[in-house]
């Protein structure tokens, strides 16, 4: 192993390849990934930072119902997203996690969809292991103990992988499916994306644990710190606990070290709790700003394509809103169909009242969502 079980997480130790200006530190550690995959990754976080914004604008519009940016989180995500193996590998993600979306490959419109309010905007195509977003903090490491179990008990070679927030660390379901992961020795990859802020409390208001990655310890799961904002070494990583975890070792967990740049939701003011001083120092570490030097170091990537890439990633993203918000309304009944494999006898009392409400009340927002 490289990585995992050579940086000690009880000395805080964090792996990093690149330094803030994007230069190599150890090219020792280096994964192996081609210039095509570098261009591709970078492509996928930029496009995720470009969409994040126009959201943003939308939902100021009313043109959607609620958005939860990560902006600043694109590295690590568009990383372990890319390491899994597509069609084996599952992801069951939190709801912060719009580049490691389109990265196991969510259209773009879909996710659009699910913010206008439209559940259906949640279902993956076929193929795509990706569960819809859970908005539970904590319930998506279940989930993903429960898919890893199974891809055990079938014998499929497949790896579950779930992410969550430092907040996320704090719940119990967290730690719960954690031990039943080591218990089982389950191929299952735990994931925090410590962002700093759990809504508008502070990580050191959280936990008084060295790092999350030492919370592994307590369940015989080896931790691992990285760099979040370093593409490189979240990659490197990523595909490393992959492959551990499909080899029978059980499961890992990973702490990507990064920071939520954008507000908690598009409901969230961070200017009132975060201080600047601290925000401003992240900005300094930004994950694109950070690739792309090492990109254009590579001789690999120029400002003239940059351009050509904004231009053409802002129609696309205009284009996938354009296609949601014709798609965005659902039958009414739709509401009240799936919880269950048929509705109860409340639900269907509950489906009826709102039929005649909104069929009394044509007008009312909600007849078709």
């Amino acid at each position: 192993m490289k990585y995992i079980n050579k940086f000690d997480p009880q000395k805080d130790q964090v792996v990093r390849i690149l330094d803030v200006d994007g230069k190599v530190i150890d090219e020792k550690l280096l994964p192996k990934i081609s210039d095509k995959q570098l261009i591709e990754a970078y492509k996928l976080m930029n496009l995720s930072r470009r969409q994040d914004d126009f959201q943003n604008k939308a939902q100021r519009q009313g043109r959607l119902l609620s958005f939860l940016s990560s902006t600043g989180q694109e590295a690590c995500e568009v990383a372990y997203a890319l390491a899994m193996v597509k069609g084996q590998d599952w992801l069951a993600p939190g709801y912060r996690n719009n580049a490691a979306w389109l990265t196991a490959g969510m259209p773009m419109h879909n996710i659009m969809m699910y913010w206008m309010g439209n559940e259906f905007g949640g279902q993956s195509p076929q193929g795509v292991n990706l569960l819809p977003p859970n908005i539970i903090i904590g319930s998506q490491y279940s989930q993903a103990v429960g898919i890893a179990f199974a891809e055990k008990y079938k014998k499929t070679n497949g790896v579950a992988l779930t992410s969550t927030g430092d907040g996320g660390m704090s719940e119990g379901e967290v730690y719960e499916s954690m031990n039943f992961a080591k218990l089982h020795e389950l191929p299952v990859v735990f994931i925090c994306e410590n962002n700093k802020w759990a809504i508008s409390t502070p990580y050191a208001k959280s936990t008084k644990s060295l790092n999350v990655a030492v919370k592994g310890i307590a369940v015989g799961i080896p931790g691992i710190k990285v760099d979040g904002n370093d593409f490189l070494a979240s990659y490197a990583v990523a595909s490393e606990a992959i492959e551990f975890a499909r080899q029978g070792n059980g499961p890992v967990l990973i702490e990507f070290d990064t920071y939520r740049l954008g507000a908690h939701s598009s409901s969230d003011n961070p200017d009132i709790y975060r201080p600047k001083p601290e925000y401003e120092e992240a900005l300094t570490k930004d994950p694109l700003i950070r690739m792309k030097k090492y990109l254009i170091d590579k001789k690999l990537w120029t400002e003239k394509k940059q351009t050509a890439l904004d231009e053409e990633q802002d129609l696309f993203i205009r284009q996938e809103f354009d296609y949601a918000e014709a798609h965005k309304d659902y039958p009414l009944e739709d509401v009240f169909n799936y919880l269950y494999e048929t509705k109860t006898p409340e639900l269907e009392a509950q489906y009826q009242e709102a039929a005649a409400f909104f069929a009394a009340n044509p007008n009312a927002k909600g007849g078709h969502h």
